[in-house]
């Protein structure tokens, strides 16, 4: 069970979890099913919030996911904020274009930043457990690209000279954050699996 409404990042979880002992069910195949408020203080906060809300309504193992971008020269925001950067409905591009402002000034040396996630599962024995991915890179001056989705248009990876934007699914999925997250997760499963505990 995914808790989130967000396409996109549904695709990019069923493409790194594509095993066929796992299913990824959509919290939208559960009419009334709670989306709970994100907190403000961390994002494991936020990952087990979502978790545990889809596990309790569900009855079923649950994940829930948080991430942010943290920008050095911003003192490591948006990061919790990431998301909601430009007010609490904004689009992608809003969020985008708010950090490209803000770093107007800032020359490419000094736009290091990185992107965190951290991967919340919730077992209906009331186990949770948290898995974490990173990704470090820099920030571009304008949007290149049209794949993936947020900040991906303005995020260089580490010893890229493409934003995840300009890059396949694929190799974004083998680069980044929440693809590292989510395969650890993968791998605790898959033990789990082997042991017959779910």
């Amino acid at each position: 069970m995914l808790s989130s409404r967000n396409l996109d990042k549904l695709r990019e979880i069923k493409d790194v979890l594509a095993v066929p002992w796992i299913e990824i069910v959509p919290l939208n195949d559960f009419p009334g099913a709670p989306m709970p408020q994100e907190g403000t203080s961390s994002l494991e906060e936020n990952a087990l919030l979502k978790a545990g809300a889809a596990r309790d309504f569900t009855g079923l193992p649950s994940i829930g996911d948080d991430t942010g971008l943290e920008v050095d020269v911003l003192g490591g925001k948006p990061g919790v904020f990431s998301s909601r950067y430009a007010g609490e409905t904004a689009s992608y591009d809003d969020n985008v274009r708010k950090l490209l402002a803000v770093l107007q000034s800032i020359p490419m040396h000094e736009r290091t930043a990185r992107f965190r996630c951290v991967v919340a599962l919730a077992l209906p024995s009331g186990e949770e457990k948290l898995f974490r991915g990173r990704c470090d890179g820099r920030i571009t001056f304008e949007p290149r690209g049209t794949n993936g989705f947020g900040y991906d248009p303005v995020f260089i990876p580490e010893g890229r000279k493409s934003t995840f934007a300009q890059l396949s699914p694929t190799l974004k999925n083998r680069l980044s954050h929440r693809g590292r997250a989510l395969r650890s997760l993968k791998r605790f499963l898959r033990k789990s699996y082997l042991a017959r505990e779910f």
